[in-house]
């Protein structure tokens, strides 16, 4: 859309040549000649950028600069001054006006200053745009369930969102513990600050600490610059660390550290870094009894899990199965420019009495594969593809355990994969790590 250009001024000559120069730049320019013109021409009509006097009869810059900033979104303003009235004109910068220039001026920088006000307009909407999808994608209306289940976690998350006590999310793979740790943050005070994600269980051990922690130049061998820490990228916002169980036992002790002093310190640095940030850890493993057996710090656990938050598998909310399956189908669709209307009993069935063993991940990857084998605009059984026995109900027949689904699950994501472990892992929403403690 070409930008427009709002021109004030006095002296119609000056408003001529300015409208006749900024128009060969390419954008569609209107001229007033007083300061009631350009009131009425910014209610008639939104500008990107006005380039005004400051000083007027009657209505002056000073009055245009808190006109425009009431309109949403506010067009950018641009001082034209003289050399005696420089002060106005840096108080008018302070009060929200983009820049000035100063009488007398060449045309080309009347265009410099418009187009750098153009650029920055065109960028705090586009950080608007992006922050209200941010927003929406992580608002807790728009993360689908409506089951007890789900409903009962989303109460517990609006009440402690805007703590900045430490949250251990607990979970089978699958269930969305990053979804709703990315929900807490753009829920809270910090939901300006960066979020920051880190699968601590996809980073070799040896690399872990500088990775959290930094390093400086020459700390170790290949550390051929500084590097500031996941934990300094996350100051002002919130640090997600997943697959906390994964940590071995000599980092853990060096995290306790850093959260009880609030402070890091790189490696091979020796000036710590004070730390300000929110942080939510999550894992698939039984914290406690690791606690127990002596493969997780007692003190460590505590310091994480002032308030856990446990998240329900697929199979205590069956009501969002079928709510889940729709989107996740209207999705695949979209991508794959097909029309899909839904599922056949059959298929409703089956999703229905499966286990779901990988939660909403193996859901979602079920129904993106269906989709893609559909030859016609309803999912059928057939085109739910998968080895896996699904259960039955009566007739005295055997189960399988929770443990065979999910064994039998993931020998046929290695199947498909051809054996490639790193990409069975993935499809499966855990580390290499844990498929493989998993399979052997």
């Amino acid at each position: 859309m070409t930008p427009r250009i709002l021109v004030v001024d006095n002296e119609p000559e000056m408003v001529n040549l300015l409208q006749g120069h900024l128009a060969g730049e390419g954008w569609a320019v209107a001229g007033a000649t007083s300061g009631a013109d350009a009131l009425a021409a910014l209610a008639r009509e939104d500008y990107d950028v006005i380039l005004t006097d400051l000083v007027m009869d009657g209505i002056d810059g000073m009055d245009l600069l808190r006109a425009a900033q009431q309109r949403d979104p506010a067009p950018r303003v641009v001082l034209i001054t003289a050399f005696g009235s420089l002060e106005s004109a840096i108080e008018a910068i302070r009060l929200g006006a983009y820049d000035y220039i100063t009488k007398p001026f060449r045309m080309d920088q009347a265009s410099v200053a418009v187009q750098r006000a153009i650029d920055d307009r065109r960028l705090r909407e586009e950080n608007r745009r992006l922050k209200a999808a941010v927003d929406q994608r992580f608002g807790f209306d728009n993360i689908i369930g409506s089951s007890p289940a789900l409903q009962k976690v989303f109460a517990q998350v609006r009440s402690v969102a805007d703590a900045d006590a430490s949250i251990l999310l607990v979970g089978e793979s699958g269930t969305g513990k990053e979804l709703i740790a990315r929900a807490i943050h753009h829920n809270s005070a910090r939901r300006d600050g960066p979020f920051v994600a880190v699968n601590c269980a996809a980073i070799p051990e040896s690399l872990l600490e500088s990775e959290l922690f930094g390093h400086e130049k020459g700390a170790f061998t290949g550390a051929d610059r500084r590097r500031r820490g996941l934990f300094a990228e996350a100051s002002g916002g919130t640090l997600f660390l997943d697959e906390i169980g994964d940590v071995a036992l000599p980092l853990q002790a060096k995290l306790l550290r850093v959260l009880q002093d609030k402070s890091v310190r790189p490696v091979g640095g020796n000036q710590e870094i004070q730390l300000d940030l929110r942080l939510i850890s999550a894992t698939n493993q039984d914290l406690p009894a690791m606690v127990t057996e002596g493969r997780f710090r007692e003190d460590l656990y505590y310091r994480l899990a002032v308030i856990p938050l446990r998240l329900p598998s697929l199979r205590e909310r069956g009501e969002d199965i079928m709510l889940l399956a729709a989107h996740f189908l209207q999705r695949a669709a979209a991508t794959l420019g097909k029309t899909l209307t839904g599922f056949d009993d059959e298929a409703t069935a089956w999703l229905l009495r499966h286990r779901w063993p990988g939660n909403v991940r193996e859901l979602e990857n079920v129904v993106e594969r269906a989709a893609t084998l559909a030859a016609g605009p309803r999912i059928s059984r057939g085109d739910l593809h998968t080895d896996l026995a699904s259960p039955t109900s009566g007739g005295g027949a055997t189960r399988p355990t929770l443990g065979e689904l999910e064994a039998r699950y993931i020998q046929q994501v290695l199947e498909e994969t051809k054996g490639d472990k790193v990409a069975a892992a993935r499809i499966l929403g855990i580390s290499v790590r844990t498929l493989q403690r998993r399979f052997s």
